[in-house]
């Protein structure tokens, strides 16, 4: 007989020994089927076929989808493939994950502690054995992959593959061999209020500490030098000036005598720095709560009707959620010790004298009225004294953070600075920016005041509305003073939070 069986074509080369034994038994029943299975002269149907045969060859069954016909293994086959691909799909999902927890674990025990270290270990010996069983048991696959099976196969291998990225980028960036992110992170976490948890979840005592140690700022230890500051040596008159920012300093705007705002922008950072002529002008105020409970800025500059305001020292914060009422250190205010604690951090005293200049030094409060001083916060660190700049390993140590500062040049000109940050295309800044956007304008003793959350600058309405939209008056002003800057606190949220002192201009 010359008849060619109709399952022929449709039957894969790999069970030819079925397809003998399948055509052996159409011929012997004496079946006549054309090329498109359009007639059968001795049974009724295709489905008919189909049974017997499978009847007959016992282990294939035979599927016809859209003109196709293919080969499943029997119900046993495909039940071991798919317990592998499960094996594979699962220890593939959870490994990245477990991997980047046991490096954690291994650098640090505050988010992982030692138990669950172990544990950890355990769950990844069980994942690695099951990612070897599901290999052995999908390794003898014969059949092609179903239409289905493709789209989910490759959406799975997408998704791994920047799973996999993810988890590897993360790992290598925090504990591989460059140190520079190290360095950014943990001087940075360990210098806010309420973010120390994103340096010891990761990195134990020992390395924070190293890091710390290779991040400091030294400084230079000296007093300020009042004989080196010649109040009222201006020269508005000049046409030649030592560089741009002189130019920038000693050109007024029309109109205002009293102060200019100069726009600040460099790598990571921008913000703006008041620039004001008359030093006489420059005082602290305090909240009108002292020791009980701080206030805005904002505020700050209604209750005394300034010009200009920033924040000023810093305010004792046990456990990081006071009411930022109660200072750090000496404040003195009008010739009058309104405030006076230890203090040991860096820095110290910042001041303003009776002859209006700039003083910075390690002093107590009586020393401090000695030498003549009329209004004093207490902060640091010291980023240029007597024209020295400190000495700054790394970033200094207080890491990339919205940042506020004062300086006054040799001829008195006072400059108030507030840099934003916490912000992607802006982080902030760090010391060795502070100290470089000084030095540039030509501050001769200047010094780091508080910041993160706490760093605005503040005018009232009237003048805030060359800086801000509609919708930031609305949200940046109280008592018709607004900040023109965007702080953003440790939430995330575009707000400021109280404090305990104000460096304002009258």
């Amino acid at each position: 007989m010359n008849e060619r069986n109709p399952f022929e074509p449709y039957i894969k080369e790999k069970n030819e020994d079925k397809i003998e034994d399948t055509n052996s038994f159409l011929l012997n029943e004496e079946m006549f089927v054309d090329d498109s299975f359009s007639n059968f002269t001795q049974m009724q149907g295709k489905e008919e076929v189909r049974e017997q045969i499978n009847s007959y060859v016992e282990m294939p069954t035979i599927r016809q989808e859209e003109n196709e016909v293919d080969i499943i293994e029997v119900p046993e086959q495909k039940k071991e493939k798919r317990r592998g691909a499960n094996f594979i799909i699962v220890s593939l999902l959870f490994l990245p994950s477990v991997l980047v927890l046991i490096l954690i674990g291994i650098h640090s025990n505050t988010l992982i502690s030692k138990s669950l270290l172990y544990i950890l270990y355990g769950v990844l010996t069980i994942l690695i054995l099951m990612l070897i069983a599901g290999l052995v048991l999908h390794a003898n696959k014969k059949n092609r992959i179903p239409a289905k099976g493709k789209v989910f196969k490759v959406l799975f291998s997408i998704f791994m593959f920047f799973y996999i990225v993810g988890c590897g980028s993360f790992s290598f960036i925090m504990y591989g061999p460059n140190k520079r992110f190290r360095n950014w992170l943990i001087p940075t976490a360990m210098t806010t209020m309420t973010h120390r948890y994103f340096a010891t979840w990761f990195y134990d005592t020992e390395t924070i500490e190293s890091v710390l140690d290779q991040n400091t700022i030294i400084e230079s230890g000296e007093d300020t030098d009042l004989n080196l500051i010649s109040v009222g040596n201006l020269d508005f008159d000049a046409t030649m000036y030592a560089n741009e920012y002189e130019k920038e300093i000693l050109t007024k705007d029309k109109g205002n005598d009293i102060y200019k705002v100069i726009d600040i922008e460099g790598s990571g950072y921008k913000g703006h720095m008041v620039v004001v002529y008359d030093p006489s002008r420059v005082k602290v105020a305090t909240t009108k709560y002292l020791n009980v409970k701080g206030q805005y800025v904002t505020d700050m500059a209604a209750d005394n009707k300034a010009l200009v305001a920033i924040n000023g020292g810093g305010f004792i914060d046990p456990n990081y959620s006071s009411n930022g009422g109660t200072p750090q250190g000496i404040v003195i205010q009008n010739g009058k010790v309104v405030s006076d604690r230890p203090y040991s951090k860096a820095g110290g005293l910042i001041g303003l004298t009776k002859e209006n200049k700039l003083i910075l030094g390690k002093m107590t409060s009586k020393e401090a009225l000695a030498k003549g001083v009329r209004d004093a916060v207490t902060f640091g660190p010291f980023l240029i004294v007597n024209g020295q700049k400190s000495f700054i390993k790394g970033n200094g140590g207080w890491g990339t953070a919205p940042r506020t500062a004062i300086g006054q040049r040799k001829d008195g000109i006072i400059l108030l600075l507030v840099i934003d940050g916490r912000r992607l295309k802006y982080p902030g800044a760090d010391m060795v920016d502070l100290t470089e956007i000084m030095e540039r304008y030509g501050a001769y003793n200047a010094a780091n005041l508080d910041g993160g959350t706490s760093s605005v600058m503040v005018f009232p309405e009237a003048k805030a509305k060359q800086f801000l939209t509609t919708k930031e008056l609305q949200s940046h002003c109280t008592n018709s003073y607004c900040y023109i800057n965007d702080p953003i606190d440790g939430g995330g949220s575009h707000e400021t939070r109280w404090v305990a002192s104000s460096i304002i201009v009258k």
